[in-house]
């Protein structure tokens, strides 16, 4: 299998790969041969940190998007570093009195005792395969694998990911591939065998399709 290029371009800010992805993708995919063209480019995320992104996505989870920003500008100020050891120095208490839930500020509580105890593999993230950093993740409580999965896109840039338990990504195969019929997980790992190794890619474009769909 080809090996990608992983990383981000300083230029125009888009992972290294993708350029190259588009035009095999479109080569091979009659769908997203219409569907690349309109679309807008991928939406580097505005942080490489991964505490950070893994703190947003907890605190972001199951809440809407305006009710996420407020806990999070309030966290922010709060712990105006975003480090570990200033959400551990913070405690509970703090953390509730950001928004968050109980059960959520624990969550946040266990991934800064992650990152802080160095449990896990940071710097050799990198090096390691998806499936071996979605299974460090998924240690930590509130991180299940569509968390896990979107930390791989987003923040490592891996260009190969299937997130399966993605509504959306499942809504882009049901509408672009089966005339908005419904679809079951074998369908998408179907539709998706045409797309190695840029599934991440093909998956960033359905997403995109949506925005034209009125709900």
């Amino acid at each position: 299998m080809k090996i990608a290029k992983v990383g981000v371009s300083s230029s125009d800010g888009l992972p290294l790969y993708w350029e190259e992805a588009k035009s095999e993708l479109m080569q091979r995919d009659r769908i997203l041969r219409k569907l690349i063209p309109g679309c807008d480019s991928f939406p580097v995320a505005a942080t490489d940190d991964p505490f950070v992104t893994l703190s947003r996505s907890l605190i972001g989870q199951q809440i809407s998007i305006v009710a996420a920003e407020r806990v999070w500008s309030n966290f922010s100020i709060a712990c105006p570093g975003c480090t570990p050891s200033e959400v551990l120095a913070a405690g509970q208490v703090v953390l509730i009195s950001c928004g968050m839930s109980k059960r959520k500020s624990e969550y946040i509580l266990d991934l800064a005792t992650h990152f802080h105890n160095q449990k896990l593999h940071v710097q050799t993230w990198s090096d390691m395969s998806d499936e071996d950093v979605i299974s460090e993740l998924m240690q930590i409580r509130g991180i299940g694998r569509w968390t896990a999965e979107m930390f791989l896109i987003f923040n490592l840039h891996r260009p190969n990911v299937l997130p399966l338990d993605d509504p959306g990504l499942l809504k882009g195969i049901s509408i672009n591939y089966f005339s908005g019929e419904p679809v079951s997980r074998s369908d998408m790992r179907e539709v998706a065998a045409n797309w190695e190794p840029w599934r991440t890619v093909a998956t960033w474009y359905l997403w995109r399709s949506l925005d034209s769909v009125v709900s």
